[in-house]
């Protein structure tokens, strides 16, 4: 399906959650999921009321580091008190909801000060036979993250509950929680949201966007009703196609496979799908115990194929290639392409019925 705008799929998306309960969406870094989430929460404005409670990049925004520069001792978080996002959260008793959500993940614990409104972190150290508390720490990124997704998923909770606070909610809307985070945890968190989702009393409609293949797959076999798609820009025509991939094997590097096939059979190669490539080469190294995604490029009898077509790779896939501007490959570049992508589906056998070349 075509849409010439992200608030045409807003349209269509909240016409499809009149009868489905789920709407899952695969796509790239860069393609529009955060600004979809957007446009589907203003959607839902109607002067002072809303109706979606959303997580993305604006929600870890509402958080920010006060790392007292000065004294460099007291480092917190800051909280945007004005955001309706923690509307009321004062008489909710929320450390208690976070904290078992948040020890899934991590060792450090927190206290929320809503006279002042910002977190502070604090770690207990084994040293010796001695345990040291550290107090006012500053964080990871990662663990940043973390936090605020349990932030987030306490609230999602309230919400699932029917909370008086939150009982505006109709819609969660969820785009990337696991941006920072290893494999091993994007499991677990698709795992854990999914059994949240999945509580009886959950009358909520989701919407949860990703571009970790991992975590994306997690939640089509643990929400096996969703509505799938794998959501695209449309350069041709400026606006964004959106495949139906209900039906489709749930594991999108096949979907990825069949576009690559599509453009290296039309010939409209553009250099970011190096990139592309290399996403597929490097998981399928992982997959098998490889140490570098050219033990996944076929080594011709003179094998100095495979030392080129991995230097190509190399070379093209970091170049400052936006899906933007995309630039179109050389016509060498092209047949180098080809060969790599047709090379690694013979080694590698997927069903034809879904790669056609």
């Amino acid at each position: 399906m075509f849409f010439a705008s992200l608030e045409n799929i807003v349209s269509h998306f909240r016409q499809l959650l009149t009868d489905k309960k789920y709407i899952l969406i695969y796509a790239y870094n860069g393609t529009g999921k955060t600004r979809l989430s957007m446009a589907f929460k203003d959607a839902g404005k109607n002067e002072d009321e809303r109706d979606t409670l959303y997580f993305n990049a604006f929600t870890e925004d509402l958080f920010r580091w006060d790392n007292d520069l000065e004294n460099d001792n007291e480092r917190k978080l800051l909280i945007n008190r004005h955001s309706r996002f923690v509307e009321g959260i004062q008489s909710l008793e929320m450390e208690s909801r976070i904290r078992p959500l948040l020890r899934r993940y991590t060792d450090f614990d927190f206290f929320i000060n809503y006279e002042d409104w910002f977190i502070s972190f604090e770690r207990k150290i084994r040293i010796g036979d001695e345990t040291v508390t550290f107090n006012n720490i500053k964080v990871s990124r990662g663990e940043e993250i973390v936090f605020i997704w349990c932030f987030f998923l306490a609230i999602a909770e309230l919400a699932i509950d029917e909370e008086e606070t939150y009982r505006w909610v109709k819609y969660i809307y969820i785009d990337d929680p696991i941006s920072s985070l290893d494999d091993n945890n994007a499991i677990a968190v698709a795992g854990h949201l999914a059994q949240m989702l999945k509580k009886q009393n959950n009358r909520k409609k989701m919407i949860i966007s990703s571009h970790h293949t991992l975590f994306f797959n997690v939640l089509c076999n643990e929400l096996r009703n969703a509505e799938r798609f794998f959501l695209s820009k449309n350069d041709s025509l400026s606006g964004y196609n959106l495949q139906d991939t209900t039906d489709t094997p749930f594991y999108h590097h096949v979907a990825t496979l069949k576009d690559l096939t599509e453009v290296a059979r039309s010939g409209q190669l553009y250099t970011y799908h190096f990139n592309v490539l290399r996403n597929i080469l490097e998981k399928t190294a992982h997959f098998h115990g490889f140490k570098n995604f050219s033990q996944c490029i076929k080594q011709d009898n003179d094998d100095p194929d495979g030392v080129i077509y991995t230097r190509m790779i190399n070379v093209l896939s970091h170049g400052n290639y936006s899906l933007f501007e995309p630039k179109e490959m050389l016509d060498e570049n092209k047949e180098y392409f080809r060969k790599i992508l047709y090379d690694f589906l013979n080694r590698y056998q997927f069903n034809p019925e879904f790669i056609a070349r």
